[in-house]
């Protein structure tokens, strides 16, 4: 996410992006409309989920992290306790939850996850 992006906008443009490829996006909770941090929550059905946050690498770029990466591990009902935890703490989050069989989240920015680490 662009930090000179207003997050509503770019909300859109992600729904967008799953929307034109046939995914079901939904937006959970809104958030600041122009600087709330995002939270994408991919699921496949009801048997497994993907979550994402937003983070800065250490050259201090925008990245999205997998949230297995956190300890949280690929279940809604684990996603859905750290979503709740995260809106607890930052009422300005946004939560975009994408239904996708083929567990895709549609960011555009580089994002980090387990299979990264070898």
């Amino acid at each position: 996410m662009d930090d000179r992006l207003p997050t509503g906008l770019w909300v859109a443009a992600l729904i967008r992006r799953a929307e034109i490829e046939g995914a079901f996006p939904m937006v959970i909770a809104r958030g600041d409309d122009a600087r709330g941090d995002v939270l994408v929550k991919v699921i496949a059905g009801v048997s497994e989920a993907r979550g994402f946050v937003g983070a800065r690498s250490m050259e201090g770029e925008r990245v999205f992290e997998d949230l297995r990466l956190r300890g949280v591990d690929g279940t809604n009902a684990d996603i859905d306790a750290y979503i709740d935890r995260a809106r607890g703490r930052d009422p300005d989050l946004w939560v975009i939850e994408v239904d996708d069989k083929e567990l895709r989240h549609f960011l555009t920015e580089p994002v980090r996850s387990p299979e990264d680490t070898g």
